[in-house]
């Protein structure tokens, strides 16, 4: 019986983003650095979106855009270009959408954003949310009543968790994830919000908590569990030159969520998900830094080296026969208003 529900469902906030790549160092008070690196596209929870819809994910999102040529360019982008399905989001009259520019130098980056808390929250969004195959969320101290709501409905949830700026890192944030199917934060909240000294460690601990723990460890590559399969795995990171780390995490999440509903085995959902995130580093961050299909297939295409090759062999049987147009990657400036942004993911897909 098919199921016509929605791969992926997300809301968050969503940013324009101006990324600065090439610095070498950051500014220093009083001082311009001049740079030949720049690109421009959505961000926030449009690096998720855009990073499920390219490797073929039906996705709907639930976000605000501004009334402003910066929502209205983001807008384009995720609809007319990715085929992302907007119906639950809005537009809001007079309110600014959200802009970022990232300084991207060396493996990190500094973040200056200019905002406004929008007009409508998560749950006003979503309602009560339509039922989908899962649903990628970012917890917070304050619970969104609405994972409640899809997780009651059979949608399984993958979750992630930020910085804590309190450092307190409460242990009652675990509490939801007794909701949650996949938990997958990094190594640092991991370890804080279990207090334990090591990835492994708190992998441990989160293990009990939820069905699926993965731990995501930057240039180490990542350890997971998948306490239903009864798999453990740990894979390295891929040696990449790193232009902006921006939304890697996103991508990874999205990626890991696009081999488990295929019921990859854990070791290949975690290298595809370290594959994919790796992939896109080497692009200016935000949305349009995502590999997709096309990307994993050109990288696959164009491997030498005989060690990596036999790792991902399994990529051979994994590779849709269609893998689409080359992907869209972050203008350096956005079109002038009202011109067409590129064709539609669907009509690149068929």
């Amino acid at each position: 019986m098919d199921d016509d529900r929605p791969d992926v469902l997300l809301t968050g906030l969503l940013f324009y983003d101006l990324v600065l790549t090439g610095l070498g160092k950051p500014p220093t008070p009083g001082e311009e650095i001049w740079t030949g690196g720049m690109g421009c596209g959505p961000g926030g929870i449009a690096n998720l979106a855009v990073a499920a819809a390219r490797f073929g994910l039906t996705t709907s999102l639930a976000t605000v855009f501004g009334d402003d040529l910066y929502g209205e360019y983001c807008r384009d982008v995720l609809c007319d270009q990715e085929d992302i399905d907007l119906s639950l989001s809005r537009t809001a009259d007079g309110w600014p959408t959200p802009v970022t520019v990232s300084l991207a130098y060396g493996h990190d980056r500094a973040l200056v954003t200019h905002g406004q808390e929008p007009p409508y929250s998560q749950d006003a969004l979503m309602g009560d949310p339509p039922e989908a195959r899962t649903a990628l969320v970012h917890i917070e101290a304050e619970p969104r009543e609405w994972i409640a709501k899809a997780a009651a409905n059979g949608t399984q949830v993958y979750a992630d968790v930020g910085w804590d700026p309190t450092q307190r890192w409460s242990s009652d944030l675990l509490d939801q994830l007794r909701l949650c199917h996949a938990f997958l934060p990094n190594e640092t909240e991991a370890m804080a919000y279990t207090r334990t000294d090591s990835a492994v460690a708190a992998l441990g601990t989160l293990s009990e908590l939820v069905p699926v723990a993965v731990v995501t460890r930057g240039g180490d590559g990542a350890v997971a569990v998948d306490q239903i399969t009864g798999e453990y795995a740990e894979v390295p990171a891929l040696d990449v030159d790193v232009l902006d780390a921006t939304g890697a995490g996103d991508v990874f999440g999205a990626s890991f969520v696009a081999a488990s509903l295929g019921g990859w085995p854990l070791e290949e959902r975690l290298r595809f998900a370290v594959l994919a995130a790796g992939l896109s580093v080497r692009q200016h961050g935000g949305a349009l830094a995502a590999p997709g299909w096309y990307g994993v297939d050109r990288w696959w295409r164009s491997l030498t080296d005989p060690e990596l090759k036999q790792t991902y062999g399994f990529l051979a049987d994994r590779i849709p026969a269609d893998v689409g147009p080359p992907v869209q990657h972050a203008p350096v400036t956005p079109p002038a208003p009202h011109t067409p942004v590129g064709p539609r993911a669907s009509e690149r897909r068929h």
